[in-house]
């Protein structure tokens, strides 16, 4: 079988093409493209593989914009940090959308629906059933990370964050273990991946965990001030508007 990987992180895409290996020895990967044009060039002059892996999110745009200036007439594997783009996906070839990480049990079952994957009819069947994975996926949060880190790539779970802040445009994460990391990812959309039950949004610079949080201190005009088992930046303010809601997170049970 020939693979192409489409990735612009070189340990992603080392990452990927160790899992394929491991699960399947006769699968080559002809080529492994970092971005948008580079990709365009490469499928116009080379004959189409079986199947490609690619990421959504490429350095020069997201990968969707390949498939407007090329036909790509075999299967895609979508593998991204994001579930938002799941049904542009089934546009454009897709028979399955892995979630990162990814595990090899995962890329497993998306090689199984691969034998049953035909570009020239419309793999109904298929697509029910990445639906029905998809909105299993939104059922729940992610419970770690792949954090790019130098040129490794470091599963943090999200029992281990105590907390997210906004830097630049981007989520500085701090771990109870006092390791810090950098995502190129706003705080929603970080947030939309963490279970709302663990962690709250307390202002615009910081997610928290509840695990982390250690008092509370009174602030002025009905806001108060979240202190963390952790040294934070800033201090964290609570506004008086969304006081009532934290609170009701703080004191939540699991009972």
């Amino acid at each position: 079988m020939k693979a192409v990987i489409v990735e612009d992180e070189f340990a992603a895409a080392q990452n990927l093409e160790r899992l394929l290996k491991s699960i399947d020895e006769d699968i080559h990967i002809i080529a492994v493209l970092q971005n948008v044009d580079e990709s365009i060039a490469w499928f116009s002059t080379n004959t189409m593989p079986d199947v490609v892996f690619m990421d959504i999110h490429l350095a020069d745009g997201d990968s969707f914009s390949i498939f407007k200036s090329i036909d790509i007439r075999c299967a895609i594997i979508f593998i991204t940090a994001y579930d938002q783009y799941a049904l542009k996906a089934f546009e454009v070839n897709s028979i399955d959308y892995l979630l990162k990480p990814i595990s090899k049990k995962s890329l497993e079952k998306a090689l199984n629906k691969l034998k049953n994957f035909s570009p020239n009819n419309n793999n109904s069947d298929v697509i029910v059933q990445i639906m029905q994975s998809i909105n299993q996926v939104n059922k729940t949060h992610r419970r770690s990370f792949l954090i790019p880190f130098k040129d490794k790539l470091i599963p943090v779970s999200s029992d281990d964050i105590a907390y997210v802040y906004s830097k630049n445009k981007k989520a500085d994460i701090a771990c109870f273990n006092k390791r810090d990391y950098t995502m190129d990812v706003s705080l929603d959309d970080f947030l939309k991946q963490l279970d709302p039950d663990l962690f709250f949004r307390a202002n615009r610079q910081f997610i928290i965990s509840h695990q982390a949080v250690t008092d509370l201190s009174i602030w002025f005009d009905g806001k108060f001030s979240v202190n963390l088992s952790v040294p934070t930046p800033e201090r964290i303010i609570v506004s008086r508007a969304r006081s009532a809601e934290f609170k009701k997170w703080y004191m939540k049970t699991d009972d």
